[in-house]
């Protein structure tokens, strides 16, 4: 007798991290799971019981042959996911619909494409199925001696944003948290951060060869909570954005602290941007790498633009339609 397969092309396959958001991936999953079936949204949903465990969810998910993937958790969960799909060999990473439902800390990938943090507004959204192409970076790192490739969706950070997630995520694992918990470490780790000498090159040429207080590069626009780091940022543009801030006090900053969410950050004196396709970066003492929100290993890193590499759902109003 003939195996039936079932077509699973045009259902959703929802990965679910139950500690995002001090667990609001688990609290509020029955919510979304039935605001997703009031939305007629046929779906199957598992939750990821470890680290990278969103990763093997999606190759799976892949290999079984559905062609939709919902994200319930925050940028690191993205990060694993989109991993995934470059690792699954069964279709072209872009031949797959990805879709977020932000209940992380952070939630800085959705803010560059207008994704509502309301539930019922995040899964219209879905329904709808308005899809965009971005780009993605490959990036190159060293881990224990050890060179490794992962692939980032949103913003990678060098020197003090490593740092802020290093304290971070100190704090977490000792029972910590709270809506200010994030806003804490950047005040703490600031106090304990010292500059480091650091050599940028953009497309094989230096661009900076000095004391470093912190890099930002990236694909999309926000990162550290809501901070436009990156305000230039274009998803599908083939570059890579930079942010380089030089030593600065904090004085400097907190007069001006507005331009860091309204898109005005190289306003402030010792900020440069820069972008190319491939950034390398070298520091002296090493320095620790973020990426997506998460710690990966430490320089001299390298990244590469992957253009138009992945289908994300987005918003009608961030592609300018009434």
């Amino acid at each position: 007798m003939a195996e039936h397969i079932t077509d699973l092309t045009d259902r959703w396959f929802v990965i679910v991290n139950p500690v995002a958001g001090s667990g609001k991936g688990l609290i509020d999953f029955p919510q979304i799971s039935r605001l997703l079936r009031n939305n007629d949204i046929c779906h199957d949903a598992v939750f990821t019981e470890h680290k990278y465990h969103a990763t093997e969810l999606a190759v799976s998910a892949a290999n079984q042959g559905y062609r939709r993937i919902i994200v319930v958790g925050g940028d690191g969960t993205m990060n694993e996911v989109v991993n995934g799909l470059f690792i699954q060999k069964a279709v072209e990473p872009h031949r797959i619909l990805l879709a977020v439902i932000a209940v992380g800390t952070g939630n800085d990938w959705v803010r560059t494409f207008g994704i509502p943090f309301h539930y019922s507004e995040a899964i219209r959204a879905i329904r709808e199925e308005r899809s965009f192409l971005q780009d993605v970076g490959t990036i190159t790192y060293t881990e224990s001696r050890y060179t490794q490739t992962r692939y980032m969706a949103n913003v990678a950070g060098v020197g003090f944003d490593a740092f802020v997630v290093s304290t971070f995520n100190h704090l977490k694992n000792k029972g910590h948290k709270g809506r200010w918990l994030y806003l804490f470490s950047i005040l703490h780790s600031y106090f304990r951060y010292k500059s480091a000498g650091v050599k940028i090159s953009v497309d094989g040429t230096v661009i900076f060869n000095d004391l470093m207080f912190s890099l930002a590069i990236g694909i999309c626009k926000f990162n550290g909570g809501g901070v436009q780091q990156l305000p230039n940022a274009l998803a599908d543009d083939g570059l890579l954005d930079l942010t380089i801030i030089k030593p600065i006090h904090w004085w400097h900053i907190i007069f001006r602290l507005q331009k860091l969410f309204n898109g005005d950050i190289y306003e402030i004196g010792h900020v440069i941007h820069a972008q190319g396709r491939n950034v390398r970066i070298e520091a002296s003492p090493l320095l620790n790498l973020e990426t997506d929100g998460e710690l990966f290993g430490e320089t001299p890193v390298e990244i590469n633009v992957v253009p138009r590499s992945i289908r994300v759902v987005v918003t009608k109003e961030f592609l300018g339609e009434n």
